[in-house]
């Protein structure tokens, strides 16, 4: 076997067996992976607090050809997030995140997911029950962009000229993204974004959440993120946490 030593976050949980336990993973060097943790149920000072749901830390795991599990023997928590657990919105942002990295996300080396996961858990974390929503629309964006799926915003998505920071576009998902007003013309569906939203895409796949959303805005972003989702990564399988954060309030 291999041994595998690398920061981690815990993204997922659940029991198995009589004293075990499954995580999935996102790790800087080894992508998106999924861990047995022996015994974590029946003694705490094995792993302490680090198989808490979103903790981060440094992790050895072993791996072994051949094997969808491998086995984690050290978690030493570095960031816990209690905070996200105390807050229905920030957590069930939390679990959307998540839920796009685990679905998505590669058993491949990937910092750059990594960081993106870090961060945006980090800023949910401290985020306002106001801040959470649209918090969590930067998250699922900038995670689209670590993927490599980001929509055009600036050029078109079909003939790839400029398109001008006070125009209003076409936004098309099959297109990937804006289209100039002549490409726009011949597209079949998408919906249109004013300046104002397309600055706010902008702004979103660079990480930067900016200003809380009124509730009719975040409602639009949230419809063209699914959207967006549904044409480019979902795989048919529901996406059941996205789901739930858009569909409730608290």
């Amino acid at each position: 076997m291999a041994l595998l030593a690398t920061d981690a976050i815990v993204l997922h949980s659940f029991d198995y067996l009589e004293s075990s336990r499954i995580l999935r993973l996102v790790t800087r060097d080894g992508g998106v992976r999924s861990v047995l943790a022996k015994g974590a149920r029946r003694s705490s000072r094995r792993f302490g607090s680090g198989l808490d749901l979103f903790a981060q830390g440094n992790a050895q795991m072993y791996a072994k050809p051949g094997r969808d599990l491998d086995t984690l023997s050290a978690f030493d928590v570095v960031r816990s997030r209690s905070m996200l657990a105390e807050d229905m919105g920030r957590f069930a942002g939390a679990s959307a995140i998540a839920e796009l990295i685990l679905r998505f996300g590669r058993e491949a080396a990937d910092s750059g997911l990594y960081e993106a996961a870090a961060e945006s858990l980090d800023a949910l974390a401290v985020a306002t029950a106001d801040e959470a929503l649209t918090t969590t629309l930067a998250s699922a964006w900038r995670i689209v962009a670590e993927l490599g799926f980001a929509p055009t915003v600036d050029v078109c998505g079909e003939c790839h000229a400029a398109i001008a920071d006070d125009a209003t576009v076409l936004f098309s998902h099959a297109s990937g993204g804006a289209l100039c007003q002549r490409c726009g013309r011949h597209a079949q569906g998408g919906r249109v974004l004013p300046p104002d939203a397309r600055g706010t895409v902008r702004g979103f796949l660079a990480g930067a959440a900016g200003n809380p959303l009124s509730d009719a805005a975040t409602r639009s972003h949230q419809r063209l993120l699914r959207e967006f989702l549904a044409e480019h990564l979902t795989d048919g399988r529901p996406l059941r946490a996205l789901e739930m954060w858009e569909e409730q309030r608290w």
